[in-house]
């Protein structure tokens, strides 16, 4: 049986720092612990800096225990209610940096019976401009496998609609004139493949976020820190998460400029993008089903209007498409905040976490959505697939092939005219 973690304190642990900057940044949207994943990394850091700087003689052993028992509550999700900084707030996240140093301060002199301070001990050997990026990474790096899993949930939907309908035939459209034919399995296929490359992009973009900038102290330098300090703690940050993580190879670059971020996000564009046009086409074939393309049939989930009876609306393909604006409008905002970065650190961090939060969340909702309300019910039963795919150029595509384009295209118009506009 798992233990029960109380993730309220009962008393206020955080201090001055984290008062000042709650007054100063009213809260508009998400607090640091409304991003669970985000305190716990962050915790993870100090953790591991905790057990590093014993080694390198910067904290004795009492302290060294404290911090780490406190970190090791925090992690297992204790505290929960005692991160009520903003996410988004001014300083390069100097605030929640602050926060968690006055919290495993405080929970840390209490479980030890020594003063454990929150910058001497705790914030040993760091610096904001280093910790605060370290544990995004953490996060970011953590929480893109959750859209990534939700996308390929989605293309396994389409794969198994390609196999269901592997030799259902309608009418392909190119610039939404009739075309040739094809299957519904090849349709799907095509979606499946534009799924999973996106997902394996979005994928690929978070490694660069195995690397970390631990141990860069102020500006990059490592001031303040020992020699090494970085590289140990990162190891230790491997240990713990499981990751590969490891110290990047230039600190004065990673402070400097989040560019791995704005991959990220145009990763996170372009999946969200794909996704909106496959929904936007399967909404149009779904149009009728009297006066539409009424190719196939998509659940009808709920009633369409209020006024209409009978009427259904492809609401979950609406529901896809809308998403898809709202993750491009927070893309926007991460490469605002990835080029405002002046001289030696981007201060823009914490808009980019939120941004990135919300990019994650609306990926796999709409991915999820997508795949259990609309794809899994979907079918090629349109009132007028047989119709319309009567009206198919494969005949005179063949015949232009064998008998040359101007016969075919005066044949072609011929039949129409004989049968009132209709190439049948």
């Amino acid at each position: 049986m798992t233990a029960h973690v109380d993730t309220t304190s009962g008393e206020r642990l955080y201090r001055t720092q984290t008062e000042l900057g709650v007054q100063n940044f009213p809260l508009r949207g998400r607090t640091f612990g409304d991003l669970a994943p985000f305190v716990r990394n962050y915790a993870r850091v100090k953790l591991a800096a905790a057990r590093v700087n014993h080694r390198c003689g910067v904290l004795d052993a009492p302290r060294r225990d404290a911090i780490v028992a406190a970190c090791e509550e925090i992690i297992a999700g204790a505290h929960a209610d005692q991160f009520p900084t903003p996410l988004v707030h001014g300083g390069g996240g100097t605030t929640a940096n602050m926060n968690v140093n006055e919290v495993i301060a405080t929970r840390a002199s209490a479980i030890g019976g020594v003063v454990v301070h929150a910058n001497d001990h705790v914030n040993a050997s760091q610096s904001t401009n280093d910790s605060y990026p370290t544990a995004m990474a953490l996060t970011v790096g953590e929480l893109v496998g959750v859209p990534v899993a939700a996308l390929r949930e989605l293309a396994s939907a389409f794969d198994r609609k390609a196999e269901e309908f592997s030799d259902t035939r309608h009418l392909g459209r190119t610039c939404l004139q009739d075309a040739v034919s094809l299957t519904a399995g090849q349709t799907h296929r095509g979606h499946s493949a534009a799924i999973r490359r996106v997902a394996g992009g979005l994928e690929d973009a978070g490694i660069a976020l195995r690397e970390v900038p631990i141990g860069a102290t102020a500006v990059g330098t490592g001031v303040g820190a020992p020699d090494g300090f970085g590289e140990r703690v990162a190891a230790e940050l491997a240990d713990l998460t499981g990751m590969p993580i490891s110290g990047v190879p230039d600190r004065f670059d990673a402070l400097s400029h989040l560019d791995p971020y704005a991959a990220i996000a145009a990763a996170g564009s372009r999946a969200a993008i794909t996704m909106a046009k496959i929904a936007a086409d399967l909404r149009m074939l779904s149009s009728g089903p009297r006066g539409g393309l009424g190719d196939l049939s998509i659940p009808a989930v709920q009633a369409g209007s209020s006024i209409m009876p009978g009427k259904v609306n492809p609401v979950i393909p609406e529901y896809v498409m809308q998403l898809s604006y709202r993750v491009r409008g927070q893309a926007l905002t991460i490469d605002c905040a990835v080029a405002a970065g002046e001289l030696e650190l981007n201060v823009m961090e914490p808009v980019v976490v939120d941004a990135l939060t919300t990019i994650f969340d609306d990926l796999t909702a709409a991915a999820q959505t997508f795949a259990r309300r609309c794809v899994d019910g979907l079918a090629w039963n349109g009132p007028h697939r047989e119709r319309n795919l009567a009206g198919a150029l494969d005949h005179w595509v063949e015949m232009s092939a064998t008998e040359g384009y101007e016969n075919a295209t005066t044949q072609l118009r011929g039949k129409a005219a004989a049968n009132g506009g209709t190439p049948s």
